[in-house]
């Protein structure tokens, strides 16, 4: 698979309305951006449904969609993936509702779960915070860039940095070794102009 250096992630929780997420979505899918996650933590399943098939309506032909979280919705809006975190389903049982085709990640905090998720049928990895990061209420400790350079020595498959990613540090990140740097909080204001300048940095 090939994963492209930014991987946008669109948190609801970022945005004062559905009308803002979807401005957003449509401003990051005119910039170049080929990948977006979307992220809803606080939402009930209906809700959440409703915004994820209307971003699949608006953005879906020009970028592949990743739902964060929810096998289900994922299958039900027809996304082009799954993003799973520690405390969700296992990869293996997320893979078998979402088949084979779709892609699949999974988020790792330190070393070991790495390395354990490293085992499973995941498409991709991700590791962080790679910095102190503002959109988690309950953040793990930081990785830093070390922990980036060992993420990519216990891994051949791809490696996705995320936390407080910004367009100062994305450079160093990939240098350190990530194959993309997911970012929330830098391209909220003015995604478009934000994201292009993100793209840029990244060559």
């Amino acid at each position: 698979m090939f994963l492209p250096r930014l991987y946008p992630i669109l948190d609801a929780a970022c945005f004062p309305d559905a009308e803002g997420l979807f401005a957003a979505a449509q401003e990051l899918a005119s910039s170049g951006v080929t990948l977006l996650q979307y992220r809803n933590k606080s939402g009930n399943a209906r809700l959440m449904l409703e915004q994820a098939r209307e971003l699949n309506r608006l953005v879906g032909r020009r970028v592949r969609l990743i739902m964060n979280d929810r096998a289900d919705l994922c299958l039900a809006a027809e996304f082009d993936g799954l993003h799973l975190g520690q405390d969700d389903l296992s990869p293996e049982a997320a893979r078998r509702i979402i088949g084979p085709t779709r892609w699949l990640g999974v988020s790792t905090h330190n070393p070991e779960q790495l390395a354990e998720a490293d085992k499973t049928s995941a498409d991709y990895l991700a590791i962080g915070p790679v910095f102190a990061t503002t959109t988690k209420a309950n953040p793990d400790p930081v990785v830093g860039l070390e922990g980036v350079r060992r993420a990519r020595q216990l891994t051949s498959k791809p490696l996705v940095a995320i936390g407080g990613i910004t367009r100062a540090n994305a450079r160093a990140v990939i240098e350190a070794g990530a194959d993309a740097v997911a970012v929330i909080s830098d391209l909220i204001r003015d995604p478009r102009k934000s994201a292009e300048e993100f793209l840029q940095v990244l060559g």
